[in-house]
């Protein structure tokens, strides 16, 4: 695992624990006898904190960039939807886990799993209606519950998925985005709103109630699977193309710059121009599949030689103004990623 990652995960970490570790055991059950379930329900169990104990954060302020008490190697989630850019630090989402927001007139669910260390972005609009996500106080796998405040349906993020309830089945949109180093985002991005610490809780933001976990083996919670390919908490890119599953080390994307793959018959290819920052585009555009390739700082395809953005925009070359498709992925500890795939395939460097 990176040792960058680790240190800028840990560098904020306080020495007492305030979030009550609970002992493993099926959380009490709230659900009726009629809610329909497609995960054994002794396997949700209890995670400490009550429903909404770790409380969401309903109505988001922002400040902008510049005002923003931010270090460089704080890490933050990125977003932009329809031109509307925003940051939200993991310092903040710690502490509440789940931020329902409308970013560029989208309503988004924008969610982190601390013991996972998985981010996810979904869209929250459900048969036309839109909703309101909180925190069940409930893991599957060791990975956050939500429910939703209209149904009170149980939604796994790993997922994407309602797994008891009304909803159960149904799947959730995902909305690509980043994780990035605060020092590298604003650069990129000088005109990011920032999600504000005046959030209505008394929280010590900048302070890290899991202290040491980032960089212990320990998992606190049940899983139904483990696979030693990799040490349990490095941090992999993961990709769920139905019935094939593939996890890429984040340290291997970081390195090369530019993986081309082809998963499930679709060509793809994932790209890290930043430390941290991994993206995954269809490399197919117009028809045509390139192979691209990462030399002294530009991403160039071997087919036209056109120049490529991080954004997936050629900017130079006889493409000049085609634009790649981005997609979205999963992103976290490698436990969590088999956990839920157990038959994953492991992407090896050639």
């Amino acid at each position: 695992m990176n040792t960058k990652i680790l240190v800028a995960i840990a560098a904020a970490a306080i020495a007492s624990v305030i979030i009550v570790i609970a002992v493993s055991q099926p959380a009490a059950s709230d659900q009726k006898p009629s809610d329909k379930s497609l995960v054994p329900p002794d396997q949700i169990v209890s995670g400490g904190p009550p429903r909404d104990g770790i409380p969401s954060i309903d109505n988001p302020k922002f400040i902008l960039a510049q005002d923003a008490r931010l270090q460089d190697a704080d890490l933050v989630l990125g977003l932009e939807i329809n031109g509307d850019v925003r940051a939200y630090p993991l310092q903040i989402l710690v502490w509440h886990e789940i931020v329902n927001d409308e970013v560029g007139g989208q309503p988004v669910a924008v969610t982190y799993c601390p013991l996972c260390f998985t981010n996810q972005v979904f869209k929250r609009t459900i048969d036309g209606q839109v909703v309101e996500f909180g925190t069940s106080g409930k893991l599957y796998n060791s990975n956050l519950v939500m429910y939703d405040r209209t149904s009170e349906s149980l939604w796994s993020q790993a997922m994407g998925q309602a797994i008891v309830g009304k909803y159960a089945g149904v799947k959730l949109e995902r909305v690509p985005f980043d994780m990035a180093y605060w020092g590298d985002w604003k650069v990129l991005y000088p005109q990011s709103k920032v999600l504000s610490t005046d959030t209505g809780f008394g929280r010590p933001y900048g302070a890290d109630p899991y202290g040491d976990y980032y960089t212990s083996p320990q998992i606190y919670f049940p899983v139904a699977n483990q696979d030693g390919r990799l040490g349990p908490k490095e941090i992999i890119v993961g990709l769920d193309a139905g019935q094939t599953y593939r996890a890429y080390r984040l340290q291997d994307i970081e390195d090369r710059h530019v993986i081309n793959d082809e998963i499930a018959g679709k060509k793809i290819v994932l790209a890290s121009a930043y430390p941290f920052m991994a993206r995954l585009f269809d490399r197919t555009v117009g028809g045509q599949t390139l192979d691209f390739s990462y030399k002294d700082g530009k991403i160039t395809d071997s087919q036209t030689g056109s120049v490529w953005d991080f954004d997936g925009v050629a900017v130079e070359g006889s493409m000049k103004g085609s634009k790649l498709n981005r997609l979205p992925f999963d992103q976290g500890f490698w436990f969590e990623w088999v956990a839920f795939h157990p038959q994953t395939e492991l992407y090896e460097p050639a």
